[in-house]
């Protein structure tokens, strides 16, 4: 079994702590991806990929992303058009 690093701290050997979920401008609420981080006035915004995961581990998470993208999506919400079935 390979051993599962900190997303945070890349020297610590993740521990399911839930620090990684937590919303960045409010520390008493788990990110829900409202993207009003992000949302900071700037010409542009960025996002740093720092691993691309292609032998299908991840296949499971992505689906349930997409699952609650598209119940967003139906509430109302646009999230992101991207991921929006096609």
């Amino acid at each position: 079994m390979e051993t599962k690093y900190c997303v945070l701290d890349e020297t610590k050997i993740c521990d399911d702590c839930g620090e990684c979920n937590m919303c960045d401008l409010d520390p008493n609420k788990i990110c829900d991806n409202c993207m009003k981080c992000l949302k900071t006035g700037a010409d542009y915004n960025a996002v740093e990929i720092d691993e691309i995961i292609e032998d299908g581990t991840a296949l499971p998470e992505y689906e349930q992303l997409r699952r609650d993208l598209k119940e967003l999506d139906e509430e109302g919400d646009k999230p992101f058009d991207c991921f929006r079935d096609r």
